[in-house]
């Protein structure tokens, strides 16, 4: 007679087979040397399992291979769909033309040229006691410039 704890592993070890064997059946584990990477990797296969068991007790027909095909897709088109670009770094002091460059294209200024619906008189060219009319405007201040070379000079300068 063997003891209630060995039935018991052999009763529910048939669990654990069929959960190996399903996650296993579609495994992203790759041929390493690093025990941490297969490790993360089978972790990963087992939570993708887990995942389509769940939603299959919720109704949905699905199968394991169909289940991850479709997990796949939504996290690529996910990551597509994702405006925040990685900016490359620069080694080194940067520029005094950079850091006016980097003041022009900060995304909460929002100094870009905009088509302005009446003629507006350069502030640039009036200061210079020039009189030009443009169809442009800086988008956040509403004022009247030059596309060339008004518009850079203006939000590049010092004083800004």
């Amino acid at each position: 007679m063997e003891p209630n704890i060995v039935e018991w592993c052999k009763w529910h070890m048939g669990y654990i087979n069929i959960s190996d064997c399903m996650a296993n059946s579609y495994s992203m584990s790759r041929r390493t040397f690093k025990w941490t990477i297969k490790l993360f990797f089978h972790f990963l296969d087992l939570t993708v399992l887990k995942s389509w068991i769940l939603l299959s007790s919720c109704g949905a027909k699905y199968t394991h291979r169909d289940f991850r095909l479709l997990l796949v897709r939504n996290l690529i088109e996910e990551a597509g769909k994702s405006q925040d670009r990685p900016t490359h770094r620069l080694v080194g002091r940067p520029s005094v033309a950079a850091t006016n460059v980097v003041r022009l294209e900060s995304r909460h200024n929002k100094h870009w040229p905009a088509k302005s619906s009446t003629q507006l008189c350069c502030r640039l060219c009036s200061s210079r006691s020039q009189r030009k009319c443009t169809a442009y405007k800086c988008a956040r201040f509403d004022m009247g410039l030059c596309m060339v070379p008004c518009f850079q000079e203006y939000h590049t300068k010092e004083n800004f």
